[in-house]
């Protein structure tokens, strides 16, 4: 923050926490500036969601932000409280901190405490401070949240004191903050958008050597036409596939059976993987499978999403797919054919009133183009090297957005407590 000038004079604020403050900024007792409302609901209140991304907005917004539906809560006003436009609600639990400003007026579920300003402020100053993380931790420090799992109340806010700068510089700090943090954020969803693009590549790319073969991923990459001859695949998603290549059902290249286990035979820190039906494996004490194997999720949200390559010891739960003692085909090449366009059969078409429980038969009858071993072992190493360059770049862009989160975080607790003056 050396880019910033400090303010003329300090003084000691009182409070540990928050060390010295500006001369000319006050500390006050929180309940002198925010009471406790507790107004019940109006009648024709718009109902509204208390969010950590967007505030206190109407829930009829949020629902478009997320593109999905909220559970309405109960039309009872005695079962609501009212909110007026720039209060501030005490949303989360106090082991993730945090106050939000509302941007509307409505009411809310009476669960939530409701802060009205008693004195002039300016709104977002306070937006931004209530975000400060030496601010949430004094909060933390009033109570045992975590262990009793309570939320944050009034009487924890009130046992934390705010600072209070002349109302034309709580003004000034909100607007520089406004500006910079918008600034800040557009960056990381910027960087966030390019690591989409980058799996999005990825994708693509591999996808192109399982289909079609290095050559013509050589051929695309110098502008020219693919250098091997094409045939039908008698695959209509596929198209054509290299003329010297095979096709053949899932149930002719590999034995397909389950597992046996359930979710509840999972032990923590296990000696075994254990392949449920989510991307990420448990872990178990016992193996049912000591060979090379491709998994895929047999129900759930993992239909054609979720897939595994594993050589080794494992167990799977029992509505998982486990593909092994594979012919004709490489067990590597085999995973990366399926987990690059399974999803076409299993989440397109026909398909999707059953895409929650994956029938044996369409696993079975999934038909798969390959290559010769030694192309097939040229296409891994192709597709292992791309994906080991996209992990890299993927790597460097999540330290970057990591770098702007606690450059936007430092701005704002250096800003809010006077540390910078702007």
């Amino acid at each position: 923050m050396s880019a910033f000038p400090k303010y003329d004079h300090y003084k000691d604020s009182g409070i540990e926490w928050l060390g010295d403050i500006p001369e000319g900024w006050e500390m006050k007792r929180s309940k002198r500036v925010f009471s406790q409302r507790k107004e019940l609901a109006r009648p024709g209140d718009e109902q509204l969601s208390a969010t950590q991304a967007y505030g206190v907005i109407p829930q009829s917004v949020y629902e478009s932000k997320v593109r999905r539906k909220i559970v309405r809560i109960s039309l009872h006003l005695e079962k609501r409280k009212h909110v007026e436009l720039d209060d501030f609600v005490i949303s989360m639990r106090s082991f993730q901190g945090g106050l939000e400003r509302a941007w509307s007026t409505g009411c809310i579920r009476s669960s939530y405490t409701i802060l009205k300003p008693e004195v002039q402020i300016a709104p977002g100053y306070f937006t931004h401070f209530f975000k400060c993380p030496q601010y949430i931790r004094a909060l933390q420090s009033t109570g045992n949240f975590i262990r009793d799992g309570q939320d944050l109340n009034y009487d924890n806010f009130i046992a934390v004191d705010l600072p209070y700068p002349p109302i034309e510089e709580q003004t000034r700090i909100g607007t520089f903050l406004d500006r910079k943090t918008a600034e800040i954020d557009a960056l990381i969803a910027k960087k966030q958008r390019q690591i989409e693009l980058l799996d999005e590549q990825k994708a693509i790319l591999i996808n192109r050597a399982v289909t079609r073969g290095l050559s013509a991923v050589a051929s695309a990459k110098e502008g020219l036409n693919p250098k091997a001859k094409l045939k039908p695949s008698g695959i209509e998603w596929i198209g054509e596939i290299p003329e010297h290549w095979t096709v053949k059902r899932l149930r002719y290249l590999c034995t397909l059976g389950t597992g046996e286990r359930d979710t509840k035979n999972s032990v923590a820190r296990g000696e075994f993987p254990f392949f449920v039906r989510s991307q990420t494996p448990e872990r178990i004490n016992s193996f049912g499978f000591d060979c090379e194997a491709v998994l895929t999720a047999g129900d759930g949200a993992g239909v054609g999403k979720v897939f595994h390559h594993f050589v080794g010891r494992f167990d799977a739960h029992q509505r998982v797919y486990v593909m092994r003692d594979f012919v004709d085909v490489l067990g590597r090449y085999f995973f990366l054919f399926l987990r690059e366009n399974f999803h076409r059969v299993a989440l397109t078409g026909e398909a999707k009133s059953t895409v929650d429980s994956l029938r044996r038969p369409m696993l079975a009858d999934f038909q798969v183009p390959f290559p010769s071993e030694e192309e097939q072992r040229a296409i891994i190493d192709h597709c292992d090297e791309i994906s080991r360059q996209i992990a890299e770049l993927h790597r460097i862009t999540t330290t970057e957005i990591k770098s702007l989160k606690t450059l936007r975080s430092t701005l704002i607790a250096h800003a809010v407590t006077g540390r910078i003056k702007v």
